[in-house]
């Protein structure tokens, strides 16, 4: 099982990123995807998960109507579109693979990819 992710960067305040996260070794079609962020200091928090089938989208209401979440069923990927970016989104972000339980919290998720930093400031 592997998952990486990629794309973060430093924006500006109300710049838009998109994170990809690329999986191998894992069944898609019942599974659930998601992405989760880390700030300095505080605690892994969920932003955004997809069902690989059927696209139902799970987001946090920190991001709703600025983030989307989308998968690519040919090439295994997840993507997190994110725009008007804000200083507060400044965090690592880890894409997962949901294994069990809340879709919402860290511990329904069984596989991590690695982080990828996204830094907005001005």
């Amino acid at each position: 099982v592997q998952l990486q992710a990629s794309g973060g960067g430093l924006v500006q305040p109300g710049d838009s990123l998109r994170l990809s996260c690329a999986a191998s070794g894992l069944t898609f079609s019942s599974a659930r995807m998601g992405w989760f962020r880390q700030a300095p200091g505080k605690e892994r928090e969920f932003v955004a998960a997809i069902r690989w089938s059927g696209d139902t989208t799970y987001y946090a209401d920190s991001v709703k109507g600025r983030f989307t979440i989308s998968r690519d069923d040919t090439e295994n990927t997840v993507y997190l579109q994110m725009n008007s970016l804000k200083p507060e989104d400044t965090a690592v972000y880890y894409c997962a693979f949901h294994v069990g339980g809340s879709v919402y919290s860290p511990y329904g998720y069984g596989h991590w990819g690695q982080g990828t930093q996204v830094t907005v400031s001005s």
